[in-house]
């Protein structure tokens, strides 16, 4: 789940000397799933620890993840750099934001998954977003856009000939997608 190198195993073995004898460390996300995900980490006392953490056991500590951010702590590594200019511990967390999903999860939570981690990224280059509001009983994919796409002159474009194109390609189950938004140009929008 989380790799953490010699280094900043060592790094942490030094840090909890100083600590109260049963404290270890705490890996989290906050806002896990979300465009401002962060990783964070601190140090858990005894009393913190809640039944339903995951507690990886390592050499010299261990350390717990809470429930809800283990599944965006995949793949995560945490690795401590010390040079001429000074030190630093970096977390890697590539799922924070998106939480890894197969194939086999429900449709709307594999839509959701495209939208932030392909789509999504491309309005942010124009300040914009889309959201998938519902997935309809006759699988219509209903959207809603944000930001710099509100009021948008190419949104039409950009819905039919870009994201239609790309949530019925992946999603052969869909039949249709839906903007929902009340487009009004103003100061936000980028065109």
């Amino acid at each position: 789940m989380i790799r953490i190198t010699d280094v900043a195993q060592e790094h942490f073995s030094k840090l909890l000397e100083k600590q109260d004898k049963y404290t270890q460390i705490r890996v989290f996300i906050m806002n896990p799933g979300t465009p401002t995900a962060e990783c964070g980490v601190s140090y858990c006392p005894l009393h913190t620890v809640e039944a339903t953490d995951t507690e990886l056991k390592f050499e010299k500590l261990s350390i717990f993840i809470d429930e809800h951010s283990k599944p965006y702590l995949e793949d995560s590594e945490i690795d401590f750099i010390a040079d001429q200019l000074g030190s630093q511990l970096t977390l890697k967390a590539p799922h924070a934001k998106i939480c890894k999903i197969d194939d086999t999860a429900p449709l709307i939570e594999r839509v959701k998954y495209l939208l932030q981690s392909q789509i999504n990224p491309n309005l942010a280059n124009h300040g914009g977003r889309v959201t998938l509001m519902e997935i309809t009983n006759d699988n219509q994919a209903i959207l809603e856009f944000s930001g710099g796409c509100n009021g948008c002159s190419m949104i039409n474009i950009t819905l039919k000939d870009k994201i239609e194109k790309e949530l019925l390609l992946n999603f052969p189950e869909l039949k249709s997608v839906c903007d929902l938004t009340e487009h009004r140009r103003g100061k936000h929008s980028y065109y």
